[in-house]
């Protein structure tokens, strides 16, 4: 009876190893929970968007089901700048770059990802900005077959390891192209009030990804939206209500959530930041932070709500870190977003 047990456990867990190493799986991409501090990875046509400062640089760490033996982490590091705002009537070009790091499970599975990014800007008359932005880059994935387990290793005592895993696999390293392309419009209703929305399709050339010879799977497109605010209440207090939809492969995930900043100093330099954010059907997640001399560092955690807590307890840590800043060029600046 217990033999069966660990065999049909085998089984599941065998059939998943497989689903994550031959792509097949249908799974969304790698995301952050704090979506609104990776711009770039959420819309291309955010490089260079920032409407205050001529250029940011952002780090960010996220630590997921940390009951695994092996948690799952991802890490990013990013940056772009404004260019041409002297020589281009009303509008610029931004130009960033993104460094992705993932590490799944038990078996190995590393992914590594790295893009550039350019976008342009341009004012349509009082108070109106459209962007549109593309970024490419190449991705880089690594498997270790032989740290997983399979059901012809079991002899019915143990694992043996020096038996053969009964799976044909061609590759453990395998590496495409890959193409991303979105717009972005933005309204600056007054020194109070900014809204923003986009969308974007990731994967538009549908690259091949398998760790299988003859296997013709590919990376479904990935669509992807989303919407911000931000509402100065007074001289002390800055809403910012947002929201982030994705949709590949007939999966799904919508975030949505505020932050708040609170002036703590008087003069903006120093904020405090506290939000709250739904995953649905997923998870909840709670936001702190502060922001000092143009760095903003923040935190959170996301608890799971859905039934997977039930099979993997613990939620997931995010850590991220952006420091902005400005040439002083004197270049003025027509749209400013709502700031103490």
């Amino acid at each position: 009876m217990m033999n069966k047990l660990i065999k049909y456990k085998l089984n599941i867990w065998s059939y998943i190893a497989l689903m994550l190493v031959s792509g097949a799986a249908g799974a969304q991409d790698l995301h952050f929970t704090q979506f609104m501090n990776n711009p770039l990875l959420t819309n291309p046509a955010n490089t260079g968007f920032n409407p205050d400062n001529d250029y940011r640089i952002g780090v960010s760490y996220r630590n997921q089901w940390q009951s695994f033996p092996v948690p799952y982490k991802t890490m990013a590091a990013w940056g772009d700048v404004q260019l041409m705002r002297e020589s281009i009537q009303n509008g610029w070009i931004g130009v960033g770059g993104v460094i992705l790091r993932d590490e799944a499970g038990d078996g190995g599975l590393k992914s590594t990802k790295i893009y550039g990014s350019v976008a342009y800007h341009q004012e349509l008359g009082l108070g109106s900005l459209l962007s549109f932005g593309v970024n490419m880059g190449y991705a880089n994935k690594t498997v270790d077959f032989l740290k997983f387990k399979w059901e012809n290793q079991w002899n019915g005592k143990f694992f043996d390891s020096d038996a053969a895993i009964g799976e044909n696999f061609a590759y453990s390293r395998i590496g495409y192209l890959d193409i991303q392309a979105g717009l972005n419009y933005a309204y600056f209703a007054n020194d109070r009030v900014y809204l923003n929305a986009g969308a974007s399709i990731m994967h538009v050339n549908k690259p091949r990804e398998s760790f299988f010879q003859n296997s013709a799977n590919t990376v479904p497109f990935r669509y992807t939206g989303f919407a911000n605010a931000s509402i100065k209440l007074n001289d002390y207090w800055i809403v910012s209500p947002n929201a982030y939809y994705s949709y590949q492969a007939k999966a799904s995930e919508l975030v949505a959530g505020a932050m708040a900043q609170y002036n703590l100093s008087g003069d903006g330099d120093l904020q405090l930041i506290g939000g709250a954010y739904y995953r649905v059907g997923d998870a909840a997640a709670g936001m702190i932070g502060i922001e000092w001399n143009k760095i903003r560092v923040s935190f959170t955690y996301d608890a799971t709500v859905s039934n997977v807590r039930n099979y993997v307890p613990g939620g997931a840590m995010e850590f991220s870190m952006i420091k902005f800043g400005s040439f002083n060029t004197g270049v003025p600046r027509s749209m400013r977003c709502p700031t103490f």
